[in-house]
């Protein structure tokens, strides 16, 4: 309040003291005026300043808000993608396991059937390792005679010896795949119209020997790809002899993989 009355008092002193003149009198009243509004104006600035300073405050909180929960789903989100790949760690490891047991059981198979084979013309039989399976192959000459599906009795010899060697191993499945060159079949022979005839026939043959030597029926399955998967072109009397073959490819079970892979 004292304030207010400041000017006005100040105006009256002026003209209370002598001497003074209508001059300088309007001086002093436009210095008034001037203050006032100089003071009017600081007050307004101060006002303006007063407001920006709550709306900065207020920003400023609702920014550091923000950030907070920001930084809080950040921080859930990390946390769930940590256990995610925790498990994925763990279900890899596992993986890696199994299949690590698988090769060792493959070499372990592969070592077995190789010792028990031993002895025979490395030209009429072959074991060797593939994606993760043992093959076993034999050549027309050590198995059949030329047209036949009967066995000759060195090629029983060595499969009642395969026989033996796998027939305590119920984690491995058994395909028996008969071939043939691409030499029609004349007629009908020994049953067989055709080259596929003639392959399916043989691995059954092949089959009942397994199965008669002990190996369960139901690891055991024949099949016939007849001339179409030759490991040679048909070119040469030496090529067609090594595409007449059986393939017998063991397959460790791979439940336990399975499972890991399709856990529902």
């Amino acid at each position: 309040m004292m304030r207010s009355f400041a000017p006005a008092l100040l105006m009256v002193a002026a003209l209370a003291l002598p001497g003074c003149n209508q001059k300088e009198i309007a001086a002093l009243q436009q210095q008034n005026s001037d203050l006032t509004k100089s003071r009017d104006q600081l007050q307004l600035e101060k006002s303006a300043l007063a407001a920006e300073k709550n709306r900065s405050e207020e920003d400023l909180r609702g920014s550091l808000l923000s950030k907070n929960n920001q930084v809080n789903q950040l921080n859930s989100t990390l946390g769930t993608t940590e256990q995610d790949l925790a498990g994925k760690n763990a279900r890899i490891a596992e993986l890696q396991r199994v299949l690590d047991e698988k090769d060792a059981a493959t070499k372990a198979l592969r070592q077995r059937v190789g010792d028990a084979l031993l002895g025979f013309n490395a030209q009429d039989l072959q074991v060797n390792v593939k994606n993760g399976k043992v093959y076993v192959s034999l050549s027309e000459q050590l198995l059949f005679k030329s047209g036949s599906t009967k066995v000759d009795p060195k090629g029983q010899d060595a499969l009642i010896k395969l026989a033996n060697a796998l027939r305590d191993n119920k984690d491995v499945n058994v395909l028996v795949e008969g071939h043939t060159d691409n030499v029609p079949i004349k007629g009908v022979v020994n049953g067989a119209k055709d080259n596929w005839d003639l392959s399916v026939l043989r691995a059954t043959e092949i089959t009942r020997l397994l199965t008669s030597a002990g190996m369960d029926p139901a690891q055991v399955t024949p099949s016939g790809r007849g001339q179409n998967l030759p490991v040679a072109a048909n070119d040469t009397p030496a090529n067609k002899a090594l595409n007449r073959r059986t393939d017998i490819i063991l397959t460790p079970k791979l439940d336990e993989l399975f499972s890991i892979l399709n856990p529902n």
